[in-house]
């Protein structure tokens, strides 16, 4: 059974690395711890419904960590309700130049320039297929190929769509990355409108829930108008927020505790933009780093949440932190229910 309590060692070892030469080698680790380690059972009271899914928990993992869906035997084994696995293309790309991945330490943060670096559909598709999700939610997240111009892009999103509903508890739209050139360009309404209407016809043959992910750095005039898109073509949700662009820092996006504020801000102006359409889901996403930031989530209304840097930083450990919190949190307000608590906080 694979321990928290390894997780220390493993980060000082990891940590003398090159960033980028220790996420490869912590995939490929837990893919060959995959098959030794046992499922551990979750409290009943965490279960939660969105969108028409039932998750054993609220916490997931965020796109980016597990960009070729290799680890997830290993992950669904840890105290994740969901795992979202990609940004996958396509075809498979190389991404940008290297070195392009940064640690902050001291912020908990990280500074990412990778560019969609992936294996491609076909493959990511085959490791899905291959994997144990131990009954954990799924996601898949969809990026355009740095080839693929602006205006065919809706064309490379409709092929993603397609490839991964039958497989897929959920997927995700994402045009809101920093690393590949242009790409929030269609952030703005014309883009994302066309790869709405590409993807909806692909949907009426195979129905799953859909979301799009948004960037810290949108302005509520633009935050509002995805907002008013999601609600005319029908999707799932919003993911907020993609990583932030910090230029004194360097090229690429930020996240973990530096992101924190910025995507906090975001998801508030959200929820209040979502109150009047409770069916649409916003799942909260950058900068969370211990109990005491869920529940600020959760008592504005939010539901689920994805960790990234944080997991990366403080390992499994900060997933059993959040469930000892939330359990003993329970057990003061007398709830048995992960609904029932949400609501004891309002």
């Amino acid at each position: 059974m694979f321990k928290s309590s390894l997780y220390p060692f493993f980060k000082n070892m990891a940590f003398k690395l090159d960033a980028e030469v220790a996420h490869e080698l912590t995939i490929k680790s837990m893919n060959y711890l995959a098959p030794w380690v046992n499922n551990r059972p979750s409290d009943p009271r965490f279960h939660c419904s969105s969108f028409g899914l039932n998750f054993k928990n609220p916490i997931g993992l965020a796109a980016g960590l597990d960009k070729n869906a290799e680890a997830i035997s290993f992950l669904s084994y840890l105290p994740f309700g969901f795992i979202e696995v990609g940004t996958v293309t396509p075809v498979p790309q190389a991404g940008n130049a290297k070195p392009r991945l940064f640690r902050y330490p001291d912020e908990e943060s990280l500074r990412n320039c990778m560019g969609f670096n992936n294996l491609g559909m076909d493959l990511v598709f085959k490791n899905i297929e291959n994997a144990n999700r131990r009954e954990k939610i799924l996601g898949v997240n969809l990026g355009k190929n740095k080839i693929t111009p602006n205006e065919l892009a809706k064309n490379d999103y409709a092929t993603l769509y397609q490839k991964f509903a039958p497989i897929a508890d959920y997927l995700v739209i994402n045009v809101s990355s920093p690393n590949t050139p242009g790409l929030r360009d269609l952030l703005q309404d014309s883009g994302l409108r066309e790869i709405f209407q590409e993807v909806a016809l692909k949907r009426k043959v195979c129905a799953r829930p859909l979301l799009v992910k948004v960037s810290p750095d949108m302005t509520h005039e633009e935050l509002t108008s995805v907002v008013e898109l999601v609600k005319e073509f029908n999707l799932t949700g919003i993911i907020a927020t993609n990583t932030t662009i910090m230029p004194e820092r360097g090229a690429g996006g930020v996240s973990g505790k530096l992101l924190f504020q910025k995507a906090r801000l975001t998801r508030q102006y959200l929820l209040e933009q979502l109150k009047e359409t409770p069916e649409i889901e916003l799942i909260g996403v950058g900068g969370f780093g211990s109990f005491e930031d869920c529940l600020d989530f959760w008592s504005r209304g939010g539901k689920l949440i994805q960790l990234y840097s944080s997991f990366v930083f403080q390992g499994p450990k900060i997933l059993h932190d959040i469930e000892r919190q939330l359990g003993l949190e329970m057990t003061k307000r007398k709830v048995t229910s992960f609904e029932e608590f949400r609501s004891s906080l309002k």
